[in-house]
Order: structure tokens, then C-alpha cells, then sequence
């Protein structure tokens, strides 16, 4: 998403669940980028810690929002810890379509006189139509939106294209098989308070988020897929390193990533008053690298120990 490979991987890890199931355009993906989705046997080994005292125990899973169809996930000490669970904790639940897609409009669509286009320079309108013609698409397709929206978008499509989708993510799964369990659920934020996140930031930081999104296209996949073969196999350093450590949007970086740890392990240290066993899952890059949500932890007293 940003120009170094660090950065571009972000945008599946810890931008707001509720953002890959956007209302508007998620299925315009052109048919003629569609291709044949990679099949495999090997199951995964995804991070997984936990904290604990005598009568609580909080598991902590990160997650991938999207993935394509062959992730084998669900066995093992994450199975065993999800089985074990009274509460399952996610970042949000997006239960309510006709609401979100107000929130989206309300929040999303330009309503300053301009269209997205005018508001880049020329070079930058340059690579922003290159982009769009090289995804066959039309040049004003965007042009409604503000420039985060825009960004978003432009991100789903190629990656959609390629065999990704919420359907296949692991809180789409999580949520079903709690579902089955009857299992009681808590959402960390709600849909419109993670909208507002984006909607909130400066222009200059939405512009350089869709700018960095042009900038990342021609390798998207190929880092895409990096990130998913790190967090299946359990590199949570690889991880961490992948998505969070070079960003160069200060601001972004506490309004996406670092208010809202210290918010999550505020809420988690709490939680740890009362007994039972919950299991958390929310994006795997709130669970990497420097001000995680484990290192806000270990600053209120609670250590997380690797469990796999």
C-alpha cells in the first residue's frame, strides 16, 4: 500500500475489517482478471498467544481479513483454544447492510464540487488513469469518491480478481463456527466508528494512502501473497516487519494501528477481572511488531506467552 514492500502489506492486516465488504463497486472486478486459484494440502500454523491468571485465560489470534480458498487453519492449539472459549472478541460485526451502506455514502462520497481526479496533480492523475486502464477500467469510475474509498477499492479489485474475498477470511469463518457454538460475541468497535477512522484523516494523508495504493499495484499480489505465507506459517516477526515497521504516515499509523492497541489491551486488561476463557481475533497487524497489542499489555502488568 506504501511504497516499500512494508507498507503495501498493511492494508490486509489491521485496516477495519468492515472495509473489505465495501457496498459500492466489490464486484466489479472485470471478468478477464479472473485466473485459477492455487489448491494445497499442508495445513497452516497461524501465531497464537495468550495471558492468563487463575481463573482467566485470553487468547489472542491474529487474522488475515481476506484469503483465498486453500487456508487450512482451524486445527491444532487454535482449535483447541476456540473449543475452550465462552466469549469470542472481534473488531467488529457488521450486521446491519443498509446501515453500513449509508455510512459508507455518507462518509465516502465527494461532496466538496470536485471529483477525485481534480483534486491530484498532474502526475499523479497521470499514474492514477494508467492504473485504472491497466484494470480496464473507466477512468471516471472514482472520481465520486474521497480519496480513501477510492483507495480501498482500487486494492480489492486486482486482489479479488485473484481469488481473494471476505467469504474466505478468517473472521467470516470464526464468526460461523461461533455461530454453531452459540458461542457469545463481543466487537471491539462498531462499523461506523471504523469508517469514521478513515473519513476522519487530512486530505494529505488520503491522498498519499491512494497514492501509495497506485504505486504498489504491479507487485499487490505477489506481496499479498508473502504476507499470507508468513502468517500461515507463524513468522510473526516476518510479519510484523512486512506490515507495520516502515510506515511513513505517522499519522495514519496511530489512527489505524496504535490508538486503537492501547484501546484493545485497555479493554483486555478489564476483561481479565472477570473468570472465564475468550478468544480474540482481530487483524494480524495489531498482533506484530512495535506497540502491539501484546507490548500494551506487558505495559499494564499482563505478559502473553506464544502458545503457537
Amino acid at each position: 500500500m506504501i511504497f516499500s514492500s512494508a507498507r503495501r502489506l498493511r492494508l490486509t492486516a489491521f485496516v477495519p475489517l468492515f472495509l473489505f465488504a465495501p457496498p459500492v463497486m466489490a464486484q466489479a472486478a472485470p471478468a478477464a482478471m479472473a485466473e485459477a486459484r492455487p489448491k494445497t494440502a499442508t495445513p497452516d500454523h497461524p501465531a497464537l498467544w495468550k495471558i492468563a491468571d487463575q481463573d482467566t485465560t485470553i487468547y489472542l489470534f491474529g487474522t488475515i481479513h481476506i484469503l483465498p480458498e486453500n487456508a487450512d487453519w482451524f486445527h491444532g492449539p487454535v482449535k483447541a483454544a476456540f473449543d475452550a472459549a465462552d466469549l469470542l472478541v472481534t473488531e467488529t460485526a457488521v450486521n446491519a447492510p443498509q446501515t453500513l451502506q449509508n455510512a459508507f455514502m455518507e462518509k465516502g462520497l465527494r461532496r466538496d464540487g470536485k471529483t477525485l481526479r481534480e483534486s491530484l496533480n498532474a502526475k499523479e492523475r497521470e499514474k492514477f488513469e494508467k492504473s485504472l486502464s491497466g484494470l480496464q477500467l473507466p477512468l471516471n469510475i472514482f472520481d465520486q469518491f474521497q480519496p480513501w474509498y477510492a483507495g480501498l477499492l482500487l486494492t480489492l479489485l486486482p486482489l479479488k480478481a485473484a481469488g481473494y474475498d471476505q467469504s474466505n477470511g478468517i473472521e467470516t469463518q470464526i464468526e460461523a463456527k461461533a455461530a454453531a457454538r452459540n458461542l457469545s460475541g463481543h466487537p471491539l468497535e462498531t462499523a461506523d466508528y471504523q469508517i469514521g477512522l478513515f473519513a476522519g484523516l487530512p486530505e494529505k494523508s488520503q491522498l498519499n494512502y491512494l497514492n501509495e495504493v497506485v504505486e504498489q499495484l504491479p507487485t499487490l499480489r505477489e506481496d499479498i501473497a508473502k504476507l499470507v505465507q508468513a502468517w500461515k506459517t507463524g513468522r510473526a516477526e516476518e510479519l510484523a516487519e512486512l506490515l507495520n515497521e516502515d510506515e511513513s504516515d505517522e499519522l495514519m499509523r496511530k489512527v489505524l494501528l496504535s490508538d486503537r492497541n492501547k484501546a484493545w489491551a485497555k479493554w483486555l486488561k478489564a476483561r481479565m477481572d472477570e473468570p472465564g476463557v475468550v478468544f480474540v481475533a482481530v487483524g494480524a497487524g495489531h498482533l506484530a511488531g512495535r506497540g502491539s497489542v501484546q507490548d500494551e499489555l506487558a505495559k499494564v502488568g499482563f505478559r502473553s506467552v506464544r502458545v503457537q
